[in-house]
């Protein structure tokens, strides 16, 4: 089984004021666990540039001018008062895409039976025109939509275990029945979005968790709902937003997860990609900000998905 892993040394440039939490030792941190894990037998690439057309499929080209305009040349500016953008931040936010791009391409193309992309920053909060919580494009989201533009799939999975809910992804889909978008995330907790009443064109399915839930009420809601939604579905690609800022170290939410509730999650995710689309899952990092749980956490994430 081969599992490609995709990232790029552009992803530690971006960054913002001293003390934020989403930070480049998130990377170095991960870097040193596949050190000592002697690259845990995955299949290294380094993410591509994507085309801004690409990033366009669902960031319009005036707002993707604007993020490449706001990026200083020194210090750092702010989009948001949690986003900032800082020299190479541009750069790093198109090599997101790019991975995102690159791991659909490998693994439509029977190259690799899975993908994981540690990218930088995050993703899933970026609307289609606003950047937020750390994220600047949605790369989850120009994934998908390159497996819809460039390979013709008809149904790809969306499931995000992120600790917060991923509103710039739902933003994307929510109108769309040919994406799926399940999400549990901890409800009161930013952004604000993520009821279950949100439910786009039947395609949306969220499950929120309340603030010192574990492991039982996490399982319940992915079985309860989620998982039995992409089921139906029956997807030909299934993506992964994971965050691994549920954990219960992690110091920006109240989640009482641990590494065995991420290994459960992606046994599940993997077995229902065996059954409707040949194994085919892209996963890709999103939040996790205490540096023992992330890669304690993604450890375990890449063994499932390596068959370890």
């Amino acid at each position: 089984m081969t599992t490609l892993y995709i990232s790029h040394p552009a992803f530690l440039a971006h960054q913002g004021p001293p003390g934020h939490p989403e930070r480049p030792d998130r990377l170095r941190a991960v870097a040193r666990m596949l050190e000592a894990g002697n690259g845990l037998g995955l299949v290294r690439h380094e993410a591509p540039l994507a085309e801004l057309e690409q990033i366009a499929r669902v960031h319009p080209l005036a707002y993707i001018e604007h993020v490449r305009k706001a990026e200083p040349q020194s210090g750092f500016a702010a989009l948001d008062p949690d986003t900032y953008v800082a020299p190479g931040s541009f750069e790093a936010a198109r090599r997101a895409c790019g991975a995102a791009i690159l791991a659909v391409d490998k693994v439509l193309g029977g190259e690799a039976y899975n993908a994981f992309c540690a990218v930088r920053p995050p993703g899933h909060h970026a609307e289609r025109a606003r950047a937020m919580g750390f994220c600047l494009f949605n790369q989850i989201a120009v994934g998908a939509r390159h497996a819809r533009e460039a390979h013709g799939l008809e149904r790809i999975a969306i499931v995000d275990f992120d600790v917060h809910h991923g509103n710039g992804t739902q933003d994307a889909f929510r109108e769309d029945r040919t994406v799926l978008y399940g999400s549990t995330h901890q409800m009161p907790l930013y952004p604000g979005t993520g009821s279950p009443s949100e439910t786009g064109v039947g395609n949306i399915f969220n499950a929120p968790l309340r603030p010192g839930d574990g492991s039982a009420a996490f399982q319940a809601a992915m079985s309860g709902l989620i998982l039995p939604a992409v089921d139906r579905f029956a997807p030909d690609l299934i993506m992964v937003s994971a965050g691994f800022d549920g954990h219960a170290r992690d110091p920006l939410a109240q989640l009482r997860l641990v590494e065995h509730d991420f290994v459960w999650i992606t046994e599940r995710l993997m077995a229902l990609a065996d059954s409707h689309c040949s194994g085919r899952i892209v996963s890709m990092l999103e939040g996790g900000y205490d540096l023992v749980a992330l890669t304690a956490s993604l450890a375990a994430h890449l063994a499932v998905l390596r068959g370890g």
